[in-house]
This record gives C-alpha cells, sequence and structure tokens, in this order.
C-alpha cells in the first residue's frame, strides 16, 4: 500500500510543498528514505521505529520506501519525523484518516514524544496561504504560530495523541488564535541618563523618526555606546506584520526566544571580530545573519573601523535594497534585512584626535590609514554623520534630568504616523526607505532649499545618492516639526550632519 502525508521545506525563509510518499510492500524487510534528504532525515528511520514501537504501534515488517517529493530539491532538518510515522501507518492499514487537506511537521523523541521544529511559523503561515484546513505540529511551538489566522493549528504533545485524534477517538483541541499586543514593557536604559550631547540625541530623534542610517565619530568615553543602546527605546512599536517577520527570521535561524513571537524591535550588536557568515548570513544550509535579525531594527556596529574591509563592503546591498542575497553552491536565499544602521568609530587609533585636553599619539599616516578603512560607498549611504565630543565636566555632575525616551518617543510616533499617512498605498512607510521617483514627488524643496542643495552639489561634490539622502532626512525634519513642505531650514539642518569625518582628515 502506498500513503502520501503534507508536509513543507524551506529554502532561506522561502516554503516549498513536500509530499512525505511511503509505499509499505512484500518483500525483504528495508526501510530507505530517497528525495535528496539530508543526514537528519536520513536517521529519522531509527527515531521512527522507536517512536511507534513506544507509543503502542506496530513497525510494518516490510519493504519501505519514503519519498520526500519533489525528489530533486534538497531537504535537511528533523521535521519529517511525524509525516513519515503517520504515512507509514497509513500505508500498513494500521490507520484509516483524509488528510488530504491536512499537513503534519514535528520531530519525534525515541518514547514517542513530538519535539519543536525550528522555522515552525513560515511553515504554518504557507500553509493558510494554500488553503489547507489543518496543521498538526508539536505543542511547542505553539507560541509562535498562534497568531496565524485562517487555518486550524492542532498543538501535538506524542504520538499517542494524535493517533487518537486521527482514529477519532480522544479529539485535539484547536488551538485558539492569539490577539497580537506590543510589548510595553519598560526598557533599562532611557535617554534621561544621557548628560549634554544635545546635537547627538537631536540626530538620533531625526533617525527614529525617519528609519535613517547613523555615524558617530567621537573619542573614547563621550558616550556613543550610551546612546546606541538607548536608540531603540525611542522608536516606534512593531506593527503586528514587522513583528510575524521578525519572528520568522529568528526561528529559522534557530534563535526565537522564550515567549515565540518577536515584540520589540531587534538590537542587534556583533563584535568586530565576527565572520563574515555570522554577520550576512551563511552556512550549508543558509541561515539569516546578523543583519537579517536586525531585520526591522537596529544593526550597531562598534568600532565600525575595525570590521573587515570585506564585511563592510558586504554592508552596501541591504543598506541600499533592504534585503541581502547568500549564495552557495548549493543554494542562493535573500533574506530580508530592513535595518537602521548604527556605527560608532574614533577619530583615530588611539581615539585623542581633536581631543580639547589630551593628545593624539597617532602619526598622520597611521590615521589617514584608519580613516580610509571606510569607504566612500559606504559612507555616502549613512544618512547621519554625528560628532560626538568629550562630554565636559559640567554635564557630566550636573543634576539636571534630560528628556526622556518617552517624551522623544511621542514626536517619534507622530513624525511616523504622518509618514504612513502620506505613504498610504505605496510600498514604503518611512521616509528612509523612499524610492527614487518618490523623492522626487514628496520631498521636494522650496526655491531656497533648493539654491543650497545647488551650491552644496556643486562646491562639495556630493553625489546623487547623497543629494537624495539629504531630501530624505530634511523630509523626515520637516515631519518633526509638522510641516507639511520641505524648507530651507529643514535642508541646513540634514546637511549639518553630512561628511562630518572630513574634520578629521589630514
Amino acid at each position: 500500500m502506498t500513503a502520501s502525508i503534507h508536509s513543507f521545506g524551506l529554502n532561506g525563509l522561502s516554503c516549498f510543498d513536500v509530499t512525505v510518499e511511503v509505499d509499505a510492500s512484500q518483500g525483504l524487510p528495508m526501510f530507505d528514505i530517497v528525495g535528496l534528504a539530508d543526514v537528519a532525515i536520513k536517521e529519522s528511520k531509527e527515531r521512527v521505529r522507536a517512536a511507534m514501537r513506544n507509543s503502542g504501534t506496530q513497525f510494518p515488517m516490510k519493504r519501505i520506501v519514503v519519498n520526500l517529493s519533489p525528489a530533486d530539491v534538497p531537504k535537511n532538518g528533523a521535521v519529517y519525523d511525524l509525516p513519515i510515522l503517520v504515512g507509514l501507518l497509513a500505508a500498513s492499514g494500521q490507520l484509516t484518516a483524509d488528510l488530504r487537506r491536512a499537513a503534519l511537521m514535528g520531530q519525534l523523541s525515541l518514547d514517542g514524544r513530538v519535539l519543536p521544529i525550528h522555522g515552525a511559523l513560515p511553515m504554518v503561515r504557507h500553509a493558510a496561504r494554500l488553503g489547507y484546513d489543518a496543521v498538526f505540529l508539536p505543542k511547542d511551538n505553539l507560541d509562535e504560530v498562534k497568531y496565524v489566522t485562517g487555518i486550524a493549528i492542532f498543538p501535538v504533545g506524542t504520538v499517542k495523541d494524535l493517533l487518537l485524534h486521527l482514529k477519532g477517538e480522544k479529539r485535539l483541541l484547536p488551538a485558539e488564535p492569539a490577539v497580537y499586543h506590543s510589548d510595553e514593557a519598560s526598557y533599562d536604559v532611557d535617554f534621561s541618563e544621557v548628560m549634554g550631547q544635545a546635537p547627538a540625541r537631536r540626530a538620533l530623534e531625526i533617525a527614529a523618526a525617519g528609519g535613517h542610517n547613523v555615524l558617530m565619530i567621537g573619542p573614547p568615553g563621550s558616550g556613543k555606546s550610551m546612546l546606541a543602546k538607548r536608540f531603540v527605546t525611542i522608536l516606534p512599536d512593531l506593527s503586528f506584520d514587522e513583528a510575524m517577520e521578525c519572528t520568522e527570521l529568528y526561528s529559522v535561524a534557530r534563535k526565537l526566544p522564550d515567549g515565540g513571537l518577536i515584540r520589540r524591535r531587534p538590537f542587534r550588536s556583533p563584535h568586530h571580530s565576527a565572520s563574515l557568515p555570522a554577520i550576512c548570513g551563511g552556512g550549508t544550509h543558509p541561515r539569516p545573519g546578523e543583519i537579517s535579525l536586525a531585520h526591522h531594527g537596529v544593526l550597531f556596529l562598534d568600532e565600525f573601523p575595525q570590521f573587515s574591509a570585506t564585511l563592510l563592503e558586504a554592508l552596501r546591498q541591504p543598506l541600499e535594497d533592504g534585503e541581502i542575497t547568500v549564495s552557495r553552491a548549493s543554494a542562493s536565499v535573500t533574506f530580508p534585512a530592513n535595518i537602521t544602521l548604527l556605527a560608532a568609530m574614533n577619530p583615530c587609533p588611539c581615539g585623542f584626535l581633536g581631543h580639547p585636553t589630551k593628545a593624539c599619539t597617532c602619526s598622520p599616516a597611521a590615521i589617514r590609514r584608519y580613516l580610509q578603512k571606510i569607504s566612500g560607498p559606504i559612507l555616502d549611504r549613512i544618512d547621519l554623520h554625528i560628532d560626538v565630543p568629550a562630554v565636559p565636566f559640567d554635564h557630566i555632575s550636573s543634576t539636571e534630568k534630560a528628556e526622556s525616551s518617552a517624551d522623544i518617543k511621542q514626536r517619534v510616533d507622530a513624525a511616523r504616523a504622518r509618514q504612513r499617512e502620506r505613504y498610504k498605498g505605496l510600498p514604503f512607510t518611512k521616509n528612509a526607505d523612499l524610492s527614487p521617483a518618490a523623492v522626487k514627488e514628496f520631498c521636494r524643496p522650496d526655491e531656497a532649499g533648493n539654491f543650497i542643495l545647488r551650491r552644496k552639489f556643486e562646491n562639495d561634490a556630493l553625489s546623487a545618492r547623497g543629494y537624495a539622502r539629504v531630501l530624505k532626512v530634511a523630509r523626515t525634519v520637516a515631519d518633526l516639526a509638522g510641516a507639511e513642505a520641505v524648507s530651507a531650514d529643514h535642508i541646513l539642518e540634514a546637511l549639518q550632519f553630512r561628511n562630518v569625518l572630513k574634520k578629521y582628515q589630514l
């Protein structure tokens, strides 16, 4: 007899249908799995055999062939343990159930427990889009998938529970759809703790309001890392769609936290010694890297020039397109990477170039080599360049409380709301993502602002990309001010955050 059970496979974040075909025929007992299965799938033979025995069912002593169709697409992981077991029972006549409109996924323990899998959320969302009636998956995966609607989700604890349900003896209850609420828990850090640095605080407010990339330059101890860690506290709350996209990435990357759904905007801060695959993604079966794990959130790169040149140049695509493509011999996968980049660096190797009280000990050649590690194309893709000078004693010792994150976030939320209303029906929601055509339509400056931009373009060799990014930042400044049009004042404020690095170049 033969039986077919529906399941799914993953290629990056893209799901594809997999039909688990099981044939149990007369002949010398054997058990083989075909269809470009990896080692984890091949080893499922022993897990399935033990789980069947310990769940009160009989392993068929027949010639068994399991085909994972389509047979020419590589498959990996232990997700097919459960559908293989159910297919074996159906092919051997021990189970009769109509599963044509259902999908199964799950890893098996030797004692018959159904263990969690990675990538459950994108699979369940794919099943719902295809119109499946039901999906059976490990109960430990319920937290991440319970927000999916349009399909009955049955959490399964053991093989026995599933078999009793399929036989109609003891029904499993489908999960109740959950209602999404953004995480309103307070952060451990706050902008009120930052003393001084008013220009940097203003620049980060602009960056949060428009989703712009930022480069902070200043000596050690000036507060660059402190500012970066508090930046996430002024970002807008994650929408439901954004939360689902982030959770899919973390599920595939096997980094999903307890509680399932990602509710806060990610803040990723990899060390400068991290490898290229760790940052960009990769592996035998490509998984998201730090760039993608920061999707809809913040990627903080401290000691920016210390990252390898190859890695820094790899930032070009995600900063421009909001996605990153990982190509390997076996597959080419594109992961989303709509990030806000926060980069921090010293002005020189010792860090004290331009310091008011400490002398720089670096040679001019060492300073040039250090600054040249950041290429022009990367600098051009960073909207805001901030000078973060050493903090004066009067600011450090002051008892006056600075503006809190909650107050700044109110202005940021209001600016984002204006952007969502302006771009309703368009494929972007914030200023940093505007297309060239949208920049011309929505960021057109007044006559005085256009004159200032012309002078800057002609005298300071502002690139076409830099020109567009200045206009986007000016549009955000106008949104923070509640202005409908981009004026000369908005252009001037946007321009003051360009090419700050020039003051340190010898």
